[in-house]
């Protein structure tokens, strides 16, 4: 897994519940606009690199289930023929 760096970035993974707690500094005017974009590169990333291992796990069960498969069509021939 890789790690996310930049100099806004918070420390630790993002989950829900601190998504869901965290306040952006205001300024006169509102939110930063810095802030506002370093957190959703933030989100974009960790989203990114869910979507990323979520997909190699899909990849390695079937991977898995393709070699079971195999193996049991494989066993099953080798009963029949014995």
């Amino acid at each position: 897994m890789t790690v996310y760096r930049s100099r806004h970035a918070l420390r630790g993974p993002l989950t829900p519940d601190r998504i869901a707690a965290l306040r952006l500094p205001t300024g006169r005017r509102g939110y930063r606009v810095d802030d506002v974009d370093a957190l959703l590169h933030r989100l974009a990333y960790e989203l990114r690199e869910r979507a990323r291992e979520r997909d190699e796990a899909r990849a390695e069960n079937r991977r898995i289930k393709d070699a079971l498969r195999r193996w049991q069509s494989a066993e099953a021939a080798r009963r029949s023929a014995g």
